[in-house]
């Protein structure tokens, strides 16, 4: 995806601190925001730092996002009612996969505001949230809210690294969940899109107690990412599209990507990047759902 020109306009963060505190306030919620259930259907008791645990779509098209990722991935859409202070009302949707919670959907279009912040946003676990937002806040970063109380989901908190690349923090009640091998339609992978990918490894490493791993690809290139306990939780891309603000990029795992693409548009998305071979393997296309917010499909066979 390098060097490609007149990158996606959907793609490209035009966040500025109004609507930073409009997304902190939808994902961190306030005090009078009612109780969000866990991000497992069960407890497991489990701590997975620096594992992407949860995903939040924002979305001005609810019922059109909600359809187009029903229809291209056999989605299920839970409706959870939230309410914020005494004037704005926001829908709150989870996200299930085969029955499984795998992310929420927030309804931006009933939000007192004119802004698009329509994206995806993942979620990073910790197991100490007030030292991890300690060292977001110390190592140049940027703390938009505080560790916020969700009753039983946990503790949350909305910030960005020092390149820009916005994400949350979250320190659940109950655990997170377990690993898992990907399945089709679910997600798979997370990659930080950045403008520095070594001060980027800097900052993640000293966040999560990372590892940098590298693996080798095609043209005697490495790629990196960062693993923790052997296990590797996320890529690092240095700008893979020109002029693209640093971004959290999120990949769900799919059987044949050009039969996913040949129905994006009728359903009211956008085709980012066709389908193309990936040096790391297999096929990849970028894609962005009715309100603009963009992913990436792969396909993928997991080891025998």
């Amino acid at each position: 995806m390098r060097n490609a020109t007149n990158p996606p306009e959907t793609l490209v963060s035009k966040l500025n601190y109004l609507q930073i505190w409009l997304l902190s306030t939808v994902v961190a919620g306030c005090t009078s925001m009612p109780n969000l259930p866990p991000v497992t259907d069960a407890p497991t008791n489990a701590s997975l730092p620096g594992k992407v645990i949860w995903h939040e779509l924002l979305t001005d098209t609810p019922a059109a996002s909600e359809a187009f990722y029903t229809e291209l991935f056999g989605w299920e859409f839970e409706s959870l009612g939230i309410g914020f202070g005494s004037v704005v009302k926001a829908n709150y949707r989870l996200i299930r996969h085969d029955g499984r919670l795998i992310g929420g959907m927030i309804d931006q279009s009933r939000l007192d505001t004119d802004e698009d912040i329509s994206q995806w946003v993942v979620l990073i676990s910790t197991d100490d949230i007030e030292r991890a937002v300690g060292v977001v806040a110390d190592d140049g970063g940027t703390v938009f809210t505080p560790p916020t109380a969700l009753a039983d989901r946990g503790r949350i908190a909305v910030v960005a690294d020092p390149q820009g690349a916005l994400f949350a923090l979250l320190e659940t009640k109950d655990g997170d969940p377990l690993d898992r091998e990907p399945e089709l339609n679910d997600f798979l992978w997370h990659e930080l899109w950045t403008d520095n990918a070594v001060g980027a490894v800097e900052f993640y490493r000293h966040l999560a107690g990372y590892d940098l791993e590298e693996k080798a690809v095609m043209d005697d290139k490495a790629y990196q990412f960062l693993s923790k306990g052997g296990v590797p939780r996320a890529g690092i891309l240095q700008d893979p599209i020109e002029d693209l603000a640093p971004l959290w990029s999120t990949y769900i795992r799919v059987e044949d990507p050009a039969a996913i693409t040949a129905r994006v548009e009728a359903l009211g998305g956008r085709v980012l990047l066709p389908v193309h071979d990936r040096a790391l393997g297999g096929q990849v296309a970028l894609i962005a759902g009715p309100s603009g917010a963009g992913f990436v499909i792969q396909t993928w066979q997991p080891k025998d």
